[in-house]
């Protein structure tokens, strides 16, 4: 997959300039919750594992699914993630 076919799921940037690579946050949050298969099959290959559990833990605007997706299949504790904290902070 190259990253133009990316394009689709950041549909609020200029696709002739946007680096996916340059932007790990907003790349992954986006990934992590629109992504279909293709495009997180690419998010495995271009980022590390350690880049993606951070913005699992980190990212408030993830939906709560999608959150407990990625924990789950990250090995993150529910408690460790912001965006399944009840008031989008990390839980204590």
């Amino acid at each position: 997959m190259t990253p133009h076919e990316l394009d689709v799921f950041f549909w609020d940037v200029n696709p002739r300039t946007f680096e996916p690579l340059s932007y790990p946050l907003y790349t992954l949050a986006r990934l992590l919750e629109f992504g279909d298969e293709r495009a997180v099959a690419w998010m495995i290959q271009a980022f590390s594992s350690d880049q993606i559990r951070e913005v699992v833990r980190s990212e408030s605007r993830l939906t709560r699914r999608s959150a407990n997706f990625w924990a789950l299949v990250y090995g993150i504790p529910m408690g460790e993630v912001a965006a399944l904290s009840g008031d989008g902070r990390l839980a204590s």
